[in-house]
């Protein structure tokens, strides 16, 4: 690998003209959270895809997306104060243990410090580690453009998640159903640590190790914590309120995880690890977007419980720390009220609801089931409901549902409720556009554009990208057709599974 000589030697590279500092603090953890090693070359790399969103994150110039940034984020060059590692954790898959897990395809390249404060970069797809588990440690360029669209989406959305900086690809071939090509991106986030990286240390009985991993997380995310009679239990509660927003944030906009392992949940409540994902297209509340996940554990309906299956499963992990399992079930009670609360106020404004009633929450479950029993589309009926002007006969979204008589019964209901708040149509309008998308990452506007992109044309990609970016601004009528419609025929047949 080329490292510092070939960093001096590239004068006209844009990051020279900058400062860059790479605290690089999760090193001090010491040996027994990673292994210190560097990516597998990319062979013949080029650019597919960069955020300027996320580069503006992390304070780069406009210019930084040169040939030494391309070495860099392909694997093939550091720049100096980098110091690549994979991390070690554990985890339950599937709601089994499945023990000693890692990163086993990505690989740590350190902290930038940013604007916004210290920031990991990650190569995901950089080749084999320690962890890789008998796997090629290789991305493919349709599962890392899925991450990418998905990573920029959902913050354009205003959901938490770690964001991506780019893609590069490679003509390398790697096996998967089929052989595809490989690619590399690279993601940020304040921290990558997850629920198994403490999961990893109670089971394997290192309590020096775990109680030095949650002082690092309470100290650098969570000072607050420090502060409490008990720091851990206070770790934990701040955990369980942040993963209980994130939940009510992806069910409100119909986004299923696929893969809700213990190893695949944030301690920093973000979403993380993109693969079998996907948005609701007609809403089925049994509906499973992973294909590999045949008893449906991760169903869209099902993933607020996992998710707190999966804070049990870390409040085990914390308890040589915590110590008291009555006030660890406490604290994780708080789960139950947090979701639903939030949830709840997530419909509310979905709805243009201002005030609360204590009919809501039949209002929208009664919604829900003629959705459900319709299959109306999930993303197009709440925008269209954006447009409901109680006492009319509100066509736009009255056509999307097969039994006009039982929405027409709620739309009296509705509209009565907006009457005994005295909403404003227009003022509702423009608060209802403002949380429910117009446009958001369909599996099928993503297939389009990574078979355009596998033939070398990025044009699509780069397209999409710029949709995804403003997701509830309204749009010309070709840019509705094309990105915020009906998802095609075709599209049903579209499967993702745990290697997407």
């Amino acid at each position: 690998m080329h490292c510092r000589g070939d960093f001096e030697a590239s004068l006209n590279s844009a990051l020279m003209t900058v400062a860059l500092a790479w605290p690089n603090r999760f090193l001090g953890l010491g040996a027994p959270f990673f292994t210190a090693l560097s990516a597998e070359p990319l062979p013949d790399p080029h650019w597919v895809a960069t955020s300027a969103d996320c580069a503006t994150l992390l304070g780069l110039p406009g210019d930084w997306a040169d040939a030494q940034a391309l070495r860099v984020f392909s694997g093939n060059d550091l720049w100096p104060g980098m110091q690549p590692l994979a991390s070690v954790y554990s985890g339950h898959q599937f709601g089994v243990w499945a023990g000693q897990l890692g990163d086993g395809r990505a690989l740590w390249l350190g902290e930038l410090d940013t604007p916004a404060g210290p920031m990991e970069l990650q190569l995901k797809g950089a080749g084999k580690t320690p962890y890789s588990r008998m796997g090629d440690g290789r991305a493919v360029l349709r599962s890392s453009i899925r991450e990418f669209l998905c990573s920029e989406a959902m913050h354009a959305l205003g959901i938490p998640t770690t964001r991506a900086l780019c893609v590069t690809g490679s003509p390398l071939p790697v096996r998967r159903e089929e052989i595809e090509t490989a690619a590399v991106l690279t993601r940020v986030a304040p921290s990558f640590i997850r629920f198994g990286h403490f999961e990893h240390f109670s089971q394997s009985d290192d309590p020096a190790a775990l109680r030095r991993l949650a002082d690092f997380v309470i100290h650098h995310h969570y000072p607050a914590c420090a502060d409490a009679a008990q720091p851990y239990a206070a770790l934990l509660e701040r955990v369980t309120l942040r993963t209980a927003s994130l939940m009510a944030d992806w069910q409100a906009v119909g986004f299923c995880h696929g893969v809700m392992n213990t190893d695949n949940m944030s301690i920093l409540g973000l979403t993380i690890d993109y693969g079998p994902f996907g948005f609701l297209d007609a809403f089925d509340p049994g509906h499973v977007c992973n294909h590999s996940d045949a008893q449906g554990r991760y169903a869209w309906a099902r993933q607020p419980n996992v998710a707190f299956w999966n804070l049990h499963a870390l409040a085990q992990g914390l308890m040589p720390l915590i110590e008291d399992s009555d006030l660890a079930l406490a604290t994780l009670e708080l789960y139950k009220s947090a979701f639903a609360d939030a949830l709840l106020s997530r419909w509310r404004a979905k709805l243009g609801l201002r005030t609360a009633e204590a009919g809501d929450r039949d209002l929208i479950d009664d919604l829900l089931r003629r959705m459900a029993d319709d299959r109306c589309d999930f993303s197009i009926t709440f925008r269209r409901l954006g447009g409901f002007v109680p006492g009319e006969l509100n066509t736009a979204v009255r056509d999307m549902f097969m039994d006009r008589t039982a929405f027409d019964a709620w739309a009296v209901r509705y509209g009565e409720r907006l009457l005994r708040e005295q909403s404003n149509d227009a003022e509702r309008a423009l608060r209802m556009n403002r949380v429910n998308p117009m446009f958001v990452l369909r599996n099928h506007l993503a297939e389009v554009a990574i078979r355009e992109a596998q033939s070398g044309d990025f044009g699509e990609l780069q397209q999409l990208m710029k949709v995804l970016a403003r997701p509830f601004d309204e749009a010309d009528s070709a840019t509705r057709e094309r990105y915020a419609g009906f998802p095609p025929e075709w599209a049903q047949s579209i499967e993702v599974s745990c290697s997407s």
